[in-house]
């Protein structure tokens, strides 16, 4: 009788080292899924400030050109009075 109450409490504390060992890993897996959320928000974050300062840049030299049509238009004109 002692032995297997001793039996059955080896198996119980060993079912809950088992769950606790379940208990842990889970709790890994999610800070690590985390951390890689984190990181690709991050990316992402980087990807489009890099966009939006590619896009500025464009819009500037756009600008910049059609500034100096303009002044090679007024030029002309002004050459002609």
């Amino acid at each position: 009788m002692l032995n297997r109450s001793l039996y059955q409490i080896n198996q119980h504390t060993n079912f809950y080292i088992k769950m606790e060992n379940a208990s842990y890993h889970a709790g890994q897996t999610k800070g690590q899924a985390l951390e890689k959320g984190n990181q690709l928000l991050d990316k992402a974050g980087n990807a489009a400030q890099s966009a939006k300062e590619s896009c500025q840049n464009a819009g500037q030299q756009a600008q910049a050109k059609a500034q100096g049509a303009v002044d090679a238009v007024k030029d002309a004109v002004n050459s002609n009075k």
